[in-house]
């Protein structure tokens, strides 16, 4: 099967998982667990070194930089390389990392200036990753748009219960012991999840023009994102959440600990209580929302429940209306992705996905780090609700000038011409 060739399988009975996805979503339940231990504590650990919000800002901005320095290349290396190698390399980097972070900090060597390069280049491994397992599971599954539904569902599923919901309460909790052991659980996770991708089955490296330099080939999936309305809205409306999350998310650990009063226990457990509602909305609301509404329209819906439950968590004093408002808001961001992801890997040309994936995210994430410093510079200027405030006033008001982009007509052509392809 070539790139250019999508196949789609629809019958009466519902199509069914290959054995290998157990595999491919173990692995990536594993290493979820771990990566909600070091969320949780790399901000613990930044604030036990400074209480700045900018600095702290600033660990949330070097873990995303990666995909806006390097995305687009590692897009076209993706399409070039073994997806399945590709991951379980980018693991074991990460997994090395980690390791080198455990020894750095107990010989006092972990500083602030190290946290930065420690987020920055684990954000390379984790980069790597996503766009080769996001360019594998349509090859996995061939291109089945059912299966990539259901399959985005579970392995988003299990990263919000094991990264979101597990993870950080046990990584607080392991805070606690020592500052860097929720690294060493990271590092562990990540050699597992390595040991059982490299189990999976290989797929075809795609055909690609000999001769043309990989920042030739980066630019075609670029140009393919940014000239199609549809994949161009796909990219653009996590791109305005990412902004918005981006100047929460900076200032969370603070806005927990000094305006709702919690521990760092509690803090993991505010976590948890977004993980609740990104668990709901991947495994429970995202099919039926779609069958009911329609794909863009049920995306228009989730942006507006965002901004409205981030409007009404930077109101509140009570930590139990908080948790229940990042619920509503994790909810809504993963029926998003789930949707959004399962529609992409569905309508590109699997020669292309690698670079597209990038190309996406590079797009959907470059407002991310801007957001981090806006949400530090709005924090310390005019106190840590004012990000919250300004993060709900861009989700709502960019939703009406996306809507367009992902109309219900848009998404029916894209599958239709797909098809016809």
């Amino acid at each position: 099967m070539t790139g250019m060739v999508r196949v789609f399988r629809r019958s009466a009975a519902a199509p069914k998982m290959p054995p290998a996805f157990a595999r491919l979503w173990t692995a990536a339940t594993v290493s979820a667990l771990g990566d909600g231990a070091y969320a949780a504590a790399l901000p613990l650990f930044a604030v036990a070194l400074s209480k700045d919000p900018v600095v702290i800002s600033l660990v949330s901005v070097a873990m995303v930089l990666p995909h806006l320095v390097v995305g687009l290349v590692a897009g076209a290396l993706v399409d070039r390389w073994d997806r399945r190698r590709t991951m379980w390399v980018a693991d074991l980097w990460q997994a090395a990392l980690l390791a080198l972070a455990v020894v750095a900090g107990a010989v006092g060597a972990l500083g602030i200036p190290e946290l930065l390069v420690l987020a920055f280049l684990l954000g390379v491994g984790e980069l790597f990753f996503d766009v080769a397992s996001q360019a594998y599971l349509p090859d996995l599954l061939g291109r089945d748009q059912t299966l990539l539904r259901r399959a985005n569902g579970r392995l988003r599923g299990a990263s919000t219960a094991a990264g979101q919901f597990a993870g950080p309460p046990v990584g607080s909790f392991l805070f606690a012991l020592a500052r860097t052991v929720p690294f060493l659980a990271d590092a562990v996770s990540f050699v597992a999840s390595a040991l059982l991708i490299r189990t999976l089955p290989s797929t075809p490296v795609p055909e690609r023009v000999e001769g043309r330099s990989v920042w030739a080939d980066a630019r075609e999936g670029f140009r393919y994102v940014v000239r199609d309305r549809l994949l161009l809205g796909l990219a653009l409306r996590p791109a305005v959440g990412n902004l918005a999350f981006g100047a929460v998310g900076a200032v969370l650990v603070l806005f927990a600990q000094d305006t709702l009063g919690l521990s760092a226990v509690g803090y993991g457990f505010l976590l948890a209580a977004d993980a609740v509602g990104g668990l709901l909305g991947a495994m429970v609301v995202a099919g039926p929302l779609e069958k009911l509404l329609g794909t863009g329209t049920a995306l228009t819906l989730t942006a507006v429940v965002e901004g409205a439950s981030i409007l009404v968590f930077g109101l509140a004093d009570n930590p139990w209306l908080a948790g229940a408002m990042f619920a509503l808001c994790g909810c809504g961001m993963a029926t998003t992705m789930v949707l959004g992801w399962s529609l992409r890997q569905a309508i590109v040309p699997g020669r292309l996905m690698g670079r597209v994936a990038a190309a996406s995210r590079l797009v959907s994430l470059s407002a991310g780090p801007l957001g981090a410093l806006l949400g530090g510079w709005l924090a310390s200027a005019a106190g840590l609700r004012t990000p919250y405030f300004a993060a709900a006033a861009v989700l709502l008001t960019m939703t009406v000038v996306t809507m367009s982009m992902t109309s219900n007509a848009k998404v029916k052509a894209a599958l239709a011409s797909a098809v016809d392809g």
